[in-house]
């Protein structure tokens, strides 16, 4: 698979995320926010007064994605939220979530700790 095919599958794939969010009462604030040199988060999303940072993970039916949520990507996230929520001089609740999806099922797992 290229580069661009696995993009656009991404892409895709946070749509879908994005449209199950929006279903579920979340409000999406910005999605693909890039926090210099701390990475990406795929989905900001806010409901009842809490931000919620989303990973979005996707893969083809001989692996499960949930084992591309790895310590060290939720804690790029988490550095990415802080910087988010200075760099919008935002104080609020605050939590980190994971959004898997499998052959176009979602499971949404909400406050992810290390």
């Amino acid at each position: 698979m290229t580069n661009n095919c696995t993009k656009g599958i991404g892409d895709q794939n946070e749509t879908l995320a994005t449209k199950f969010l929006a279903n579920n009462g979340y409000i999406i604030v910005e999605r693909n926010y890039y926090a210099r040199k701390l990475g990406e988060i795929d989905i900001i999303a806010s409901k009842e007064k809490i931000l919620h940072f989303i990973e979005v993970k996707s893969a083809n039916a001989d692996f499960d994605p949930i084992y591309n949520v790895t310590p060290n990507k939720i804690k790029k996230v988490i550095n990415s939220a802080y910087y988010f929520l200075k760099e919008r001089k935002l104080d609020m609740p605050f939590c980190i979530d994971a959004l898997i999806i499998r052959q176009e099922k979602i499971e949404f797992i909400e406050n992810i700790t290390l």
